[in-house]
């Protein structure tokens, strides 16, 4: 029997801990809070803000175990993370395995590593009531913005929607943002570069320190170069430095992991969670720049044993926010004797973690920077060669950096040429060419992060969750934007004179970025015409300046909800009775065929354009917009063209033809197979011509690749990769295989390996029932049709091996299904059709 147990809220952190504590610990897992607000209803007496906690069915189980394993330890250990969050957790384990105070311990540390372990039992605390009601206050918070602003929406937007102190805050970011772009005028201007010739032909590419609003301008300008000789008027050569960044934050984390290696937000604090988990790195929630001494003094010794002792200078970083706490550190190395981690997908984070840390104590980098004037005393305006060396690389050499990216691959020692005051140049040519100013960026995720930090908006440990969530509610996604053509002016000074040029440009395309939904602008505009204070930056603000004075035991949290529901709740009793109804409605004007109205909403089924209203004589008719418009942006003769979709063709090898749009975007339906249209076409554009070329290349994407026992095998690219199809079977193919030429080895082989995992798949099978035993990743499950039922324990209390479900009677697993919904094998009954309200809408042919 252990004397001490340590109750952690990770089952990987458990692991860790266990392994530096003796025989006298057991490390134990909470797998994170162990009780909440209940999933139904609001749980909180709003009279006294008194929330009504529950243990959730799944950890009912484990908190029967954790309270036998309290009952025979001497000593209770508390260690669950050093924020809020795993303050609050401490706090429920207390509180509901009733610890008694006198030996129970609570603990914290910002690293697993040995000595941080044991230093945190050397120096044990009490549990901090203000950190926990902090924590409180945000949740109960967050429970009453949600339960009641979201009924409103539900009469007032669309049922099922939903709303969030932060997440809506969020949303309306990015909805801002989409605003500025859609009403943002692009202003050409035109840019002169040249090209310069020294007396030994070497290359000097510089830029006129001028810009010109018009094409005359420009035009005028190359005509006066053309006669005028140039020199070089100027050489100047300036030194500089560059500092290394500050260590990192989870926010910095974020935006670099998104920058370098594509990382998610989520991704990010996965892998970061492992990192920490497995003692690699120090917490990951943070939003101090600090360093402890002791790292400070590590870094230093790495740095001089690696580099040298000119590479380091240590020093310490100041964080600008104040609300952050000084007590965390930046996310650092444990060990920065460990250069790489096993994992290979945690070391790609690990990696940027210890050279940042490194870098930020290193010395300056120093660069030389020079300048060279070239031009005409003649000419209004002069040119401008810029360039840099790398004299001293300092914490540049942590990252590999020896030269400047500008810097030729094959010269290190500088980048332009010697050249001297008054010596004559030649250019090779001079282009002016016409730029567009650029409308704002959309957000990145770590992007977004970056701003919600900026204005105060949620902390650490909330960035990743926000970000989550207004994606899984679908009021903000990263659909692809296409890109869009302008045509821009090229005016060319070269040998034989200047010559014009209309060129094409493509602008506009976005990828990977946050753009609003139609559903998350509608609602957007209602809450903030509605709740403007609730959505106001400034306020949302204010209130995490509250949670924060709430931790650091200024303010009392029942005090600070009372305060913020005396004038929440009046508000949405005032819009819940006399707000309209918002679903984005816009008239666009009139159908010149019928003279009805058309406009654009929010419907049932998502965002769609209808000719006619309600209470016309003649029903409406509907279209649904395509995925790449919009309710906001859409115009009358785009909604138009789409009462054209669908539309037939003529038949194509004996098979009806036609044109649609569905819900992955538009097809060309040829009999009964539906085929994509290629991306960046829309249904509109597809003639007879161009369908029978889709056929055609489908039918070649289909055809087959080999022969396995007499069946073809095809190949094709999915949702998750590429694959090949054997009879109904769909079989990834692996990275390690080259898809493009597949040997029959290779395709043997997989296909093989895929009926060996089906056959090991099903444990029991009743095909006429649709229900089977199925071996899943953990463990043996039932499968009746589409849905999954758990498996109970036999009469020993223990779980069935699979030679006992073999021998299971279809009788026994009804009863395991019934038992788990009692209408799985009801009919259901047969819907009576509802009566038509509008006019089908009739298919357009394509002449």
């Amino acid at each position: 029997m252990s004397k001490n147990l340590v109750i952690v809220e990770s089952p990987a952190k458990a692991k860790t801990i266990q392994k530096y504590l003796g025989k006298d610990f057991e490390v134990k897992s909470s797998f994170g809070h162990i009780r909440d607000l209940p999933k139904k209803g609001m749980g909180i007496d709003l009279a006294t803000f008194t929330p009504d906690y529950e243990v959730s069915a799944d950890k009912k189980k484990l908190v029967t175990e954790l309270r036998a394993a309290v009952k025979n330890a001497d000593t209770v250990w508390l260690a669950s993370d050093e924020d809020r969050e795993g303050e609050a957790i401490a706090w429920h384990l207390a509180q509901e395995l009733k610890l008694k105070e006198d030996n129970t311990r609570r603990i914290v540390f910002h690293e697993i590593t040995k000595n941080a372990i044991l230093k945190a039992i050397e120096n044990p605390r009490k549990i901090d009531q203000n950190l926990v009601n902090a924590q409180q206050a945000r949740r109960v918070l967050d429970r009453i913005v949600g339960f009641e602003m979201s009924p409103v929406l539900w009469k007032k937007v669309k049922t099922g929607l939903s709303a969030g102190r932060v997440q809506s805050v969020a949303v309306r970011l990015v909805v801002e943002r989409e605003h500025e772009i859609r009403d943002f005028k692009a202003k050409s201007t035109f840019k002169v570069d040249g090209v310069f010739l020294n007396s030994q032909k070497q290359e000097i590419a510089a830029k006129l320190k001028k810009d010109f609003a018009q094409e005359s301008e420009a035009e005028n300008f190359l005509s006066q170069a053309q006669t005028v000789d140039f020199t070089v008027l100027n050489v100047e050569k300036k030194p500089g430095s560059r500092t290394a960044s500050a260590p990192f934050t989870t926010s910095t984390l974020q935006q670099e992991a998104s920058n370098r290696l594509g990382y998610g937000v989520t991704a990010t604090m996965r892998v970061a969670q492992r990192l920490y988990e497995e003692g690699f790195i120090t917490y990951m929630r943070t939003d101090s720049v600090n360093l402890s001494q002791e790292a400070i003094e590590n870094a230093k010794n790495q740095i001089i044993s690696e580099f040298g002792e000119q590479y380091s200078k240590p020093r310490n970083y100041n964080t600008k926010s104040a609300s952050a706490q000084e007590a965390h550190e930046a996310i650092r190395p444990t060990d920065f004797g460990l250069k790489n981690v096993p994992d290979v997908q945690l070391n790609k984070l690990y990696q940027l973690i210890y050279k940042r840390t490194l870098a930020s104590q290193m010395a300056n980098a120093k660069i030389e920077k020079t300048v060279i004037e070239i031009g005409n005393a003649k000419l209004p305006h002069h040119f401008e060669a810029q360039g840099e060396v790398i004299v001293f690389d300092g914490f540049l050499k942590v990252y590999g950096i020896t030269k400047t990216d500008e810097e030729d691959e094959e010269n290190t020692e500088k980048l332009l040429p010697k050249v001297s005051v008054a010596e004559t140049l030649s250019y090779k040519r001079i282009e002016a060419t016409e730029k567009y100013s650029r409308p704002p960026a959309r957000y990145t995720e770590a992007g977004l992060v970056k701003k919600l930090e900026e204005l105060g908006i949620g902390r650490p440990s909330t960035y990743a969750p926000t970000i989550q969530t207004i994606q899984n509610r679908e009021y903000v996604d990263k659909r692809e934007v296409l890109p869009q053509e302008r045509e821009i002016m090229k005016i060319t000074l070269a040998d034989k004179g200047i010559k014009k040029q209309v060129l094409t440009e493509k602008f506009g395309a976005d990828k990977n970025k946050f753009l609003p939904t139609d559903i998350g602008e509608v609602v957007n505009d209602f809450l903030t015409q509605n709740f403007s204070e609730i959505l106001d930056y400034g306020f949302t603000a204010k209130v995490e300046q509250d949670f924060d004075e709430i931790a650091n035991g200024h303010e009392k949290w029942k005090d600070v909800l009372q305060g913020f529901y005396k004038d929440f709740h009046p508000k949405i009793a005032d819009v819940e009775e006399n707000a309209d109804r918002a679903n984005g409605e816009r008239i666009l004007g009139t159908d010149p065929k019928t003279g009805r109205n058309v406009l654009t909403r929010i419907g049932r089924f998502g965002p769609m354009v209808q000719i006619g209203e309600q209470d016309d004589e003649e029903a409406p008719i509907f279209a649904s917009l395509m995925p790449s418009q919009n309710i906001a942006t859409i115009t009358l003769e785009e909604a138009l063209e789409l009462f054209k979709v669908p539309f037939d063709l003529q038949d194509f090898e004996g098979k009806p033809v036609s044109v649609g749009v569905g819900r992955f975007g538009p097809y060309v339906k040829w009999g009964d197979a539906f085929i994509s249209i290629p991306r960046g076409e829309e249904a509109l554009s597809v003639t007879q011509e161009r369908a029978e070329e889709i056929i055609k290349e489908k039918q070649i994407a289909d055809a087959p690749i080999a022969t396995y026992k007499g069946d073809d095998v095809t190949k094709g690219t999915g949702r998750f990769g590429p694959f090949i199809k054997y009879k109904s079977l769909f079989i990834n193919v692996p990275k390690r295989y080259d898809f493009d030429n597949l040997s029959q080895s290779d395709i043997e082989e997989l296909i093989e390996a895929k009926l060996l995992k089906e056959a090991n798949r099903y444990i029991k099978q009743w095909e006429d029932e649709k229900i089977s035993i199925e071996n899943g990743r953990w463990g043996p499950f039932i499968k009746f049709g589409k849905a999954m039922f758990k498996i109970p324990k036999n009469k020993k209390e223990e779980k069935f091996t699979a030679e006992e479900l073999a021998e299971i009677s279809l009788d026994e697993v009804k009863k395991w299904i019934t038992a788990q919904d009692k209408n799985a094998f009801k009919e259901k009954a047969k819907k009576t059709p509802a009566k038509k309200t509008a006019a089908k809408k009739t298919t357009a042919k394509k002449k």
